[in-house]
């Protein structure tokens, strides 16, 4: 009798043990599960902090866009005359420049091969200043563009004014589209940015559906 008393008490200790040791092994998965929500959770966030900050990004550079459009009453065309007529060249491209004091950027090729940049006011049309471009390496690309641009019946004026019909034009320049030298220009129409290919020859605008 005191042998199966014995037995009975050691059979529930086990019992017990057990049960209490499952009990733990279950409340280990429940916290390994909860702590893989848990990352999971702070991973979708910090995604969605990633794509917030992407999105006020371009949030900025558009209200810095406007903020420089407004302030723009000189239309890249006029710009570039300006910049021609203070220091005489080929012009190669224009930028409304919006980095803190909005201004045209005109950079201008003068017949020695030398380059310049003439800042034009955007109210006024008044010549800021013209500088010397030192950093410019003048490769044989550089110069084979400006050679294409300089026997074009499209100048970049021309190619503004025509870009101009698409939108008020922010930029233009020229670039090499597999192989040939085209003009660029980017416009701004109904809060939407759209960018150009004007073609030297013809003054042709279609849009460039690569970039887009």
């Amino acid at each position: 009798m005191k042998r199966n008393i014995v037995i009975a008490t050691l059979t529930a200790a086990a019992l017990a043990t057990g049960g209490t040791v499952a009990a733990f092994a279950a409340g280990d998965d429940e916290a390994t599960a909860t702590q893989r929500q848990t990352n999971t959770s702070a991973e979708a966030a910090t995604d969605r902090d990633d794509a917030d900050d992407s999105a006020d990004d371009r949030d900025d550079d558009a209200t810095e866009g406007r903020r420089a459009l407004s302030d723009s009453r000189v239309t890249a065309a006029e710009a570039i005359a300006a910049a021609l007529k203070h220091t005489p060249g080929t012009a190669v491209s224009a930028d409304l420049d919006d980095d803190g004091a909005a201004a045209w950027e005109v950079t201008v090729v003068k017949g020695d091969g030398t380059e310049y940049d003439v800042r034009i006011a955007p109210d006024s049309g008044k010549v800021l200043g013209a500088q010397r471009d030192t950093d410019d390496d003048n490769d044989s690309d550089d110069r084979a563009e400006l050679a294409a641009v300089k026997g074009a019946q499209t100048d970049a004026r021309e190619a503004a004014l025509a870009a101009a019909a698409k939108g008020t034009v922010t930029e233009v320049g020229i670039d090499d589209d597999n192989g040939a030298v085209v003009w660029t220009a980017d416009t701004v129409k109904d809060g939407k940015r759209s960018e150009w290919k004007v073609a030297p020859d013809s003054g042709k605008v279609t849009q460039d559906r690569d970039e887009d």
